[in-house]
């Protein structure tokens, strides 16, 4: 499998090059490791005390953002746990979200992630925002930093701020949630911001009529004659056509067994097919002319969805594109075009070049943020929800002097939230087999 190669290779490329250093002791002020996870860290964090003199601000922001996080987490676990009572009532069965390979968020392996600029851009993005959330409010009260850095294990896989630890362990209570809750606060606010962003500048793409075959009905005239998705019809019986109305004009002059010659472009090459015209199947509107058994990507509607993303239902669906597109191609893979390049750009008129990249980076600059933001507010360490819960259990433990049971407490719910995720991955393939 071409995904597991590159992993293995992924893996071989990263182990060699940290062995070197760590057994050569290289930049030993730089670069630390924690088991197999490299961190390359830096000391120059001056410019993060430039931001204190706006310390009430940031306090302020910190308190609202610890509440969200608060309310996030709550709902994170009741949305996972309903999940599993609806996969244990009703038996999904396996799709590729329960694939091990996605799994791992690595563009290009994982199948909802793909391999592009606009991704990496997008995650590293969301790295540098999250852990300068943790940065600002740590200055805001007073802990000083002694690093930045990123977590390395053969892909970033996290940034990090290191405070001063004994500091860090002096801080408590509310000001210590505002600084362990700021790194979600910033995803959460920088992803309504990329979304609301995305969805201004969809405003301006105008769709157009141009013919590009969205899919193929199978057995039918174009499937036998070779036409394949997201081609564009160019010319019928040597008559030029530019939209779909043309296509519809000429064809509807035709009757069943009649032959036509449809020429076609994909990637810059034309191509000619013959074609022997079939009647209209039963299940669709009955009609007298030819059918060639093509559906056109359809970027009206598609202009129509991109309208309704301003709503709660919309935000939803913006999260959940990546998924569908792999889950269910034909009816989803017309959404590509906002994740990675397609085909599909053809059917639109957009303002400037490079704007579907553009769109392209605040999409998964939105999804990234959000996404990471939601994952971060589970109460399970090590995630930021796990330390702010541990806070809280803390402070209402020590009040009552029964602090020592804490650990209990926090480690009994992470294991439990494990148990929840770990389930809902593998229960649908478990119920299957």
């Amino acid at each position: 499998m071409d995904w597991l190669v590159i992993l293995i290779a992924l893996v071989a490329v990263y182990a060699i090059v940290a062995y070197f250093i760590f057994r050569k002791k290289l930049w030993t002020d730089t670069i630390v490791f924690y088991g197999p996870v490299m961190a390359i860290r830096s000391r120059r964090v001056g410019f993060f005390d430039r931001l204190t003199r706006f310390h009430r601000f940031f306090r302020v922001y910190g308190t609202f953002g610890a509440v969200m996080v608060i309310l996030v987490s709550v709902a994170m676990v009741g949305t996972l746990f309903y999940s599993l009572y609806l996969s244990m009532v009703y038996h999904p069965a396996p799709t590729a979200v329960n694939d091990v390979r996605n799994f791992l968020a690595i563009p290009g392996v994982n199948q909802f992630i793909p391999f592009t600029v606009a991704v990496w851009f997008a995650f590293v993005f969301t790295l540098v925002v999250h852990e300068f959330g943790h940065a600002f409010l740590a200055r805001v009260e007073k802990l000083k930093v002694s690093f930045i850095g990123i977590l390395w294990c053969v892909i970033p896989i996290g940034a990090f701020v290191e405070p001063d630890e004994k500091e860090f362990e002096n801080l408590h209570g509310l000001p210590k949630i505002r600084m362990l809750g700021a790194g979600i606060t910033n995803n959460m606010v920088a992803g309504l911001a990329c979304f609301l962003l995305l969805i201004l500048l969809l405003g301006f793409a105008v769709p157009l009529q141009t013919p590009l075959i969205n899919s193929v009905y199978k057995d039918y005239p174009a499937d036998r004659a070779g036409i394949v998705p997201d081609s564009v019809i160019t010319s019928i019986n040597g008559v030029p056509v530019a939209t779909e109305t043309d296509v519809a004009s000429i064809l509807n002059t035709t009757r069943p067994g009649d032959q036509v010659v449809i020429v076609t472009e994909k990637d810059g090459t034309l191509s000619s097919h013959a074609l022997t015209l079939d009647s209209w199947p039963q299940n669709m509107s009955q009609r007298e002319s030819g059918f060639m058994g093509v559906t056109y990507y359809d970027a009206g509607g598609i202009k129509q969805v991109f309208s309704s993303f301003a709503s709660p239902l919309g935000f939803f669906i913006m999260l959940a594109i990546p998924i569908y597109i792999i889950l269910s191609p034909v009816e989803w893979g017309q959404f590509l075009i906002l994740v990675n390049d397609s085909a599909n750009a053809v059917a639109w008129s957009v303002p400037f070049p490079g704007y579907w990249f553009v769109v392209q980076i605040l999409f998964w600059c939105a999804w990234f943020n959000i996404t990471v933001g939601l994952c971060n507010a589970i109460p399970m360490l090590p995630f930021d929800g796990g330390y702010i819960f541990k806070e809280g259990i803390d402070r209402l433990l020590d009040r009552r002097g029964l602090i020592r049971y804490s650990g209990y407490i926090v480690g009994a719910v992470s294991y439990l939230m494990i148990v929840v995720l770990i389930s809902l991955f593998l229960l649908p393939t478990l119920q299957h087999m």
